[in-house]
C-alpha cells in the first residue's frame, strides 16, 4: 500500500512538473514580410510593441520569428513552408504576397494578415464579416475618394494622372482597378505605367513623363520599394508625385493621405494577442483603419513645379522639410 502511494505521489509530482513546464513554455509567432520599406517595416515593429504591452515579451514568454522574402515570391512561398513546419501558434504575414504564400501552406495554423488592401479578392477570406476558416486580419484598403479629391485640390486643373503599378500583385491590380472607375467618374484620365520588379519602377515612371500631368502611388509594395526612382522623375519632368502612403512624403512626395501604419500594425498585434488567448480567426472580422492623415512636403512640391497654398499646409497633420 505504502509503495502504491509512493508511486501516486511521484507521478503527481511528475505531472505537476510537467504541466509547469508546459506552461512555462513560451508562445510562438512567426512574421513574414514581404519586402522592407518605412510602411511594411511600421507594421512589422506596431506588432511586437503591441504583444509587448500586453504583456508579451520576447526571449521570455514569447519567442519571435520574422523573415523578409526581399520582393521575392518564391522567397515568400519557401518562408511560409518553413514556418508552417515550425508549428507556431500564429502566423503574421505582412503585404498580401506574403498573406497568399502562407494562407496556401497554412491550413491548421491561425493567421493575421496586415497591410493587405482587398483580402476577399485575393482569396483570403470568404468575407470581411465571417472569415470563415483559419485567417483573419487588418486591411489597409486607402480611401481613394479622398485620395483624388487630394490630388485635385493641389493640381485643379490635372487632367490626367499617371500611376505605377505591378500587374503582378493583387494589391495593386485592385487598387488599379478602383482608381481607374473613381478617376473616370470626375473626368480624369488614368495613365498607367507597369513595373513587375522594383529594377522597372524607373522605365514605368519616364513612361509617363508627357503623359500625366501628376502622379499618384497607391500602397503596391514594389512602387513603393522604389519610389525614390519616381520621384527623381517628378523632380526631373515638373510631374507632382502624391502618394497613398504617408512615409513617402519624407522621401520625397508632395503629399499623401493615409493612416499610420504603425497604428495598423499595432491594430494586427491586438488581433494576434486575442489568437493567443483562446479566439479563432474564423470568428474575428477583417478589421479596417477608420482615421486618415495628411502629410505634406512644400520643398518637394517646389522641386516639382507646385506651390502647396497655406490653407493646404494649415490642414496638413505633418509638414515635412527635405530641401536637397
Amino acid at each position: 500500500m505504502a509503495k502504491k502511494t509512493l508511486r501516486t505521489l511521484l507521478g503527481a509530482s511528475l505531472m505537476a512538473v510537467a504541466s509547469l513546464s508546459q506552461a512555462a513554455e513560451p508562445s510562438v509567432v512567426a512574421i513574414t514580410q514581404i519586402v522592407e520599406h518605412p510602411a511594411l517595416d511600421a507594421v512589422h515593429q506596431g506588432i511586437k510593441d503591441e504583444l509587448a504591452e500586453r504583456g508579451y515579451k520576447d526571449g521570455d514568454n514569447l519567442k519571435l520569428m520574422h523573415e523578409s522574402a526581399q520582393g521575392n515570391s518564391a522567397i515568400a512561398a519557401q518562408i511560409a513552408r518553413k514556418f508552417v513546419g515550425e508549428g507556431p501558434d500564429v502566423i503574421v504575414a505582412i503585404a498580401t504576397p506574403s498573406a497568399q504564400t502562407v494562407a496556401a501552406a497554412a491550413r491548421n495554423i491561425p493567421v493575421v494578415f496586415a497591410a493587405v488592401t482587398d483580402p476577399v479578392g485575393a482569396k483570403l477570406v470568404k468575407s470581411a464579416e465571417a472569415p470563415g476558416a483559419n485567417i483573419t486580419g487588418v486591411s489597409d484598403m486607402v480611401p481613394i475618394e479622398q485620395h483624388l479629391d487630394m490630388v485635385q485640390r493641389i493640381m485643379p486643373d490635372a487632367k490626367r494622372i499617371g500611376t505605377v503599378y505591378n500587374p503582378g500583385e493583387a494589391n495593386a491590380v485592385a487598387l488599379v482597378d478602383l482608381l481607374e472607375e473613381r478617376a473616370n467618374a470626375r473626368g480624369l484620365t488614368l495613365v498607367k505605367g507597369a513595373a513587375t520588379k522594383t529594377s522597372e519602377v524607373l522605365g514605368a515612371a519616364r513612361s509617363l513623363v508627357d503623359k500625366a500631368d501628376a502622379i499618384y502611388l497607391t500602397t503596391d509594395n514594389t512602387v513603393i520599394s522604389a519610389a525614390e526612382a519616381v520621384i527623381s522623375v517628378g523632380e526631373r519632368a515638373n510631374i507632382p508625385v502624391f502618394a497613398a502612403d504617408t512615409a513617402t512624403v519624407a522621401r520625397g512626395a508632395v503629399a499623401a493621405m493615409g493612416f499610420d501604419y504603425y497604428d495598423h500594425g499595432r491594430q494586427a498585434g491586438v488581433m494576434v494577442a486575442r489568437i493567443l488567448e483562446g479566439e479563432k480567426p474564423a470568428n474575428m472580422p477583417v478589421e479596417t483603419m477608420e482615421k486618415v492623415n495628411l502629410f505634406v512636403n512644400p520643398e518637394a512640391g517646389e522641386r516639382m513645379g507646385v506651390t502647396l497654398s497655406e490653407d493646404v499646409i494649415a490642414d496638413a497633420q505633418k509638414v515635412v522639410k527635405s530641401d536637397k
